[in-house]
């Protein structure tokens, strides 16, 4: 009986109202079904279209040459990356294309799904630990788009304008709690 009568009073039922909405709230921010899922890309690596000829080959006698091979990406930078927020691990490289392009490859990335998981070309440094956690958004940084998946092979391009002297670090880097899940140094 006693029951019945709290349930009934105005504050309980306040409470309870209140208390839903902390949790309707908490589970938009948190996400923390996302620690148990798992989107996987694999993305070959890029290629550039070769450029036309500029003129018709002159025809061959019965023994023709081969066609040489387009010419693959040329890597400008690479990186490892080490866990921050999350255990994450893969690697980085930079790569310019025949075209002159430049694209951000992220190979056997392997980390934890998140809420506004984003790609981050940064100027600061990776630190180990703790310390690298929220450092990357300090100075200048680059974001190169959406993470396309917590696990496998993905391209991200490089805008054309993007000063990659000074944006040396490549971060998984989560908007919404403003926190590196991890970074890789690009040498």
């Amino acid at each position: 009986m006693k029951t019945k009568k709290l349930l009934r009073h105005p504050v309980t039922r306040v409470v309870l109202v209140l208390g839903a909405a902390g949790l309707a709230v908490a589970l938009y921010l948190f996400q923390p079904w996302r620690l148990f899922t798992t989107v996987e890309v694999n993305e070959a690596p890029p290629v550039a279209a070769a450029a036309p000829a500029s003129s018709p080959a002159p025809a061959a006698s019965d023994d023709t040459a081969p066609a040489a091979p387009a010419a693959g990406p040329k890597t400008l930078a690479t990186g490892v990356f080490v866990s921050h927020e999350h255990e994450t691990a893969g690697t980085a490289e930079v790569l310019e294309l025949a075209d002159g392009s430049r694209v951000l490859r992220i190979e056997d990335l392997d980390t934890s799904d998140g809420p506004d998981l984003r790609v981050w070309l940064s100027d600061q440094p990776v630190k180990e630990g703790r310390a690298g956690w929220f450092n990357l958004d300090d100075g200048e940084h680059l974001e190169l788009g959406g993470l396309k998946g917590n696990k496998g092979d993905a391209n991200y391009a490089i805008p054309a304008g993007a000063d990659l002297e000074d944006l040396r670090t490549v971060t998984i880097w989560c908007r919404r709690f403003s926190v590196s899940f991890g970074a890789a140094a690009l040498a």
